[in-house]
């Protein structure tokens, strides 16, 4: 009789066949020279391509809540199908084998970090209102967290929400927001109590993104894109029941979502992007560059193959403790960082095979397209926790290592290691 997994799996294939097509070729298959060469981690389509795109992911995840995976992990009572992250695996698997509108743009921040975040904090009311719609595809949310004097510092925030009868009124400035300006929601801390140590006198709130006050400003990237956004709160109301968790209680809050960001951001070292500067696609660049044959060039793609194939057992290692039963420990956190520095490594090391070429488009296949990729590599390092930040917590919390001198043990982010432990979640950009 069949294991209720096989009964899944057959589930999903059965599903995906009537809603999908296969892919012509595996998805991690090189073709050098053969269809669209163009690389880029971060989105710099024209507005209206990139209005088209999400809009078909969220049909897409339309299509899948109504069918049932939506929101596997979820529970019942607010729409979720309460099976186990396993399950999620399984199907984020079978789902690869087919050609699916790309849905990062409501999984990473809105279904990876606010939602979870709502689920934990937010009252049976909230949940009901929000949760279905976010995991349907109906809204996008984003996070209202970093401000111009408060990244990686994020207890240092100035944004500030007062009490106005029923409600509140907030006033401030939030930067590096992605997705703000297709968001229809936003998780925003501010500063309710300026008299306590700042990270006890924040609060958290679920901010109508077109409320009056709410000024969105995208941000031009230098690869060409506006993914980031300023966003400017002046005089939002908000009523208290859309506030997460208690008054000055907002740090507490702010840890679930870090910590859902670390495994979201730390579990993306798949995909097109990191595919590009595995081993098989810049084997066939150093071929196409006549430099198959130079042994410093092939002893550094030998250094960064070892390194990927390191993070790709690290996250083996996690899906052996989900199928356990077990919450991962600090692999997310490793595991982000070394995307991070694989994908940095790689773009640099086919800058340098390629050479001028890179920043002259000449039509050449697998060149100039590399530019976009390149000129993201630098935010990779900082978004979903700063690479010192993150060294820091995993030398202090997991390795035991002795604290860097003149550290203020006063700091909030002794709290948040305290509170995460061996899971090494930081702050992140937004």
């Amino acid at each position: 009789m069949p294991s209720e997994m096989d009964q899944f799996v057959a589930e999903v294939t059965t599903f995906l066949d009537a809603h999908a097509t296969r892919r012509a070729r595996a998805a991690e298959d090189v073709a050098w020279g053969e269809g669209e060469d163009r690389i880029t981690y971060f989105s710099t389509d024209p507005p209206e391509v990139e209005n088209a795109k999400v809009a078909a992911a969220k049909a897409w995840q339309h299509t899948r809540y109504d069918n049932g995976f939506g929101w596997l992990t979820g529970p019942t009572a607010f729409g979720g199908r309460g099976l186990t992250t396993l399950h999620d695996l399984v199907y984020d698997g079978l789902e690869a084998a087919y050609e699916v509108p790309e849905t990062g743009v409501l999984s990473l921040i809105g279904l990876g970090m606010i939602g979870p975040t709502i689920l934990a904090h937010g009252t049976d009311e909230l949940r009901q209102r929000y949760l279905p719609r976010l995991y349907s595809g109906e809204i996008i949310a984003c996070q209202l967290f970093s401000e111009p004097a408060a990244g990686s510092d994020l207890a240092g925030l100035e944004t500030k929400a007062v009490r106005e009868g029923d409600g509140w009124v907030l006033n401030g400035q939030k930067v590096w927001t992605s997705v703000a300006h297709h968001a229809a929601i936003g998780l925003a801390l501010c500063r309710t109590d300026p008299d306590k140590p700042k990270h006890r006198g924040i609060t958290a709130f679920i901010v109508d993104m077109t409320a009056p006050g709410v000024d969105i400003r995208p941000l031009r990237q230098m690869s060409g894109g506006s993914e980031f956004n300023e966003v400017f709160l002046t005089d939002v109301h908000v009523s208290d029941d859309h506030r997460l968790g208690p008054v000055d209680g907002g740090w507490g809050v702010a840890l679930t979502t870090l910590m859902n960001e670390r495994a979201s951001v730390g579990g993306e070292g798949a995909g097109p992007v990191g595919r590009a500067v595995a081993l098989p696609f810049l084997t066939e660049l150093l071929r196409a560059n006549g430099r198959l044959d130079d042994g410093a060039a092939r002893r550094r793609l030998a250094e960064l193959h070892a390194d990927t194939l390191a993070t790709e057992y690290l996250n083996h290692q996690m899906i052996r403790k989900f199928r356990a039963g077990e919450q991962p420990g600090p692999e997310a956190s490793v595991s982000k960082l070394m995307y991070a520095q694989n994908l940095t490594r790689g773009t640099h090391f086919a800058a340098e095979i390629i050479g001028p070429r890179l920043i002259a488009d000449t039509g050449a296949w697998g060149t100039y397209s590399w530019t976009e990729l390149l000129l993201s590599t630098p935010a990779l390092r900082i978004l979903g926790g700063t690479e010192e930040i993150m060294k820091n917590i995993l030398a202090e919390r997991v390795l035991g290592l002795p604290k860097e001198p003149g550290i203020d043990t006063r700091s909030p982010f002794r709290e948040l290691r305290r509170s995460v432990g061996s899971t090494g979640s930081g702050r992140s950009g937004e």
